[in-house]
């Protein structure tokens, strides 16, 4: 018998689910709070007040703490940021391509210092270690202690980047530091902001991590752990504080791995609506699709692991209005978490579409009489404009003409109707409104590996990064003799010497056995 819970923190609510093998013994939906882990201490009280909580082996939190940090400038570090690669490089430094609001909290000091690599592997100069031991004294002496150190094309040779951060531990002892082929690909300045992203956000992702656990030991539970990411595993708590961004889409994954499990369909489009946004990806295999491009966070442009995901201002709690030329406008403003206070349904001023879906007949929330009022044409025209927004979302997402079947989850999902254009069937399964926390319960871990080789043949290329792909899951928490083998590609790549291949692998497995009480 396996007994998990999956807790998902969203910006309106927070779910949460007890999991005994594959079936859903309790669920929880509480309004997130202003704290957000006031919220998910009081959903594991409840899950070990009703239903107990003997003999849970993990539990599994997805949170949009980090991420809502980033967009809301709130809770971030000052970063030093120490890029390897003069003389190349000088002209365009670290922060020049962030909005500058955001590069104003989060800068504290840039160093460039000689060294990195040319495309072909050769070093540019070689690493300047009086220069890295000089900054380092320079953002100790200014109480720095959240550094990000690029070097150019480290993910072919990592070697500078990693005695670039023994020389900085000696100097400032205690120091987080992210190193960017830890979490980026190849792309100088987009590899280098998701380590700068991630420096920033360490103080946050440490007080969380502890806030969580120590939420688990109020409730009495002595499970381990684990944090979801934005591919739709899982990774030990104390990893997950050192790299926070792997953590920021981790809501909607949760939402598409549990819309796959609810309903047994591997290959589909989701759509999972909460208080504030839809988002919309596509299932492969039951595994979120993963982009290839370019994906800001915050107006930052970064490229590393993260879903392929399309997110709309339309939600449970989006505002309603009707502009002067007549025109329904649904969103992109919410009421959020605060929806039992400020919409009409529960005596607010604030006409959201969760009053729109009680008066045409699609909700049963609070007090139906407070919007009676309303004209049913002027209700069945936002419902049109709502599908309208979906219909649009959908086929963008789509990859070809073909119909595919539609996943509709999410405490919003009453918004989706029951049939769209390019969709073959669209599916509500049971306890839809917690498939996120269900996405988090059943969660496995992962490990990847996104990285140049040269000097190998193809095929030794491929078993290495497995390898090392394997290696990364055991780290994460995964029981080594379940991984499996779940995604591998190579690319060559022409401008380099030698057959240099890029190969990505992934691997997922079941969470190691832990002690339960």
């Amino acid at each position: 018998m396996r007994r998990r819970i999956g807790i998902d923190v969203g910006g309106t609510n927070t779910d949460a689910v007890l999991l005994q093998d594959d079936q859903v013994l309790h669920a929880i939906k509480t309004p997130t709070t202003a704290d957000v882990l006031t919220g998910v201490r009081l959903a594991l009280q409840d899950v070990a007040r009703t239903v107990g909580t003997q003999g849970v082996q993990a539990v599994m939190i997805g949170t949009t703490h980090f991420v809502n940090a980033v967009v809301q400038r709130r809770d971030l570090a000052p970063v030093g940021a120490l890029r390897i690669g003069l003389p190349a490089a000088k002209s365009l430094p670290p922060f020049c391509d962030w909005p500058e609001d955001l590069a104003a909290i989060v800068r504290g000091q840039v160093h460039m210092v000689e060294g990195g690599l040319d495309y072909d592997g050769r070093p540019i100069m070689p690493l300047d270690e009086g220069a890295v031991a000089a900054a380092a004294r320079s953002m100790k002496a200014a109480g720095i202690s959240c550094i990000a150190v690029s070097s150019i094309f480290s993910p072919l040779d990592p070697g500078m980047e990693d005695r670039a951060a023994e020389i900085l531990r000696q100097e400032i002892p205690g120091a987080a530091i992210t190193l960017s082929h830890d979490l980026g690909r190849i792309g100088l300045l987009e590899r280098e902001n998701v380590a700068l992203l991630n420096a920033c956000l360490a103080p946050l992702a440490r007080h969380t991590v502890q806030a969580f656990e120590e939420a688990l030991r109020q409730a009495g539970i002595a499970a381990s752990l684990f944090i979801t990411q934005n591919d739709g595993t899982v990774i030990r708590a104390e990893l997950a504080a050192r790299f926070p961004v792997l953590s920021f889409a981790s809501g909607p994954t949760n939402s598409m791995r549990g819309a796959a499990f609810l309903t047994g369909i591997k290959d589909a489009l989701v759509v999972d609506v909460g208080g504030t946004t839809s988002d919309i990806g596509a299932l492969k295999a039951g595994f979120p699709r993963e982009a290839n491009a370019v994906v800001r966070i915050g107006g930052v442009r970064t490229l590393f692991r993260m879903p392929d995901l399309l997110s709309i201002g339309l939600g449970g709690g989006s505002h309603v209005e009707t502009r002067q030329d007549g025109r329904i406008v649904i969103g992109p403003r919410s009421v959020g978490f605060r929806l039992p206070e400020l919409a009409r349904i529960f005596g607010g001023p604030q006409l959201t579409t969760s009053d729109i879906a009680v008066r045409g007949g699609l909700l049963s929330l609070g007090d139906p009489r407070r919007v009676s009022d309303l004209d049913q044409g002027f209700v069945k025209a936002a419902l049109a404009e709502a599908a309208r927004m979906l219909e649009e979302s959908v086929d963008r997402m789509k990859t070809d003409a073909a119909e595919v079947p539609l996943l509709a989850v999410g405490g919003g999902a009453f918004l989706v109707p029951d049939s769209l254009p390019g969709v073959s069937e669209v599916l509500r399964p049971a306890h839809a409104a917690v498939a996120n926390a269900v996405g988090a319960a059943i969660a496995q871990v992962s490990g990847e590996a996104d990285q140049v080789f040269q000097g190998l043949s193809r095929a030794e290329a491929m078993v290495e990064a497995e390898r090392i792909a394997r290696t990364r899951a055991v780290e994460a928490g995964a029981d080594g003799a379940t991984l499996s083998l779940v995604d591998i590609e190579d690319l060559p790549i022409a401008y380099l010497p030698g057959g240099a291949l890029r190969v990505r692998a992934r691997v997922v497995g079941e969470i190691a056995a832990q002690k339960v009480t």
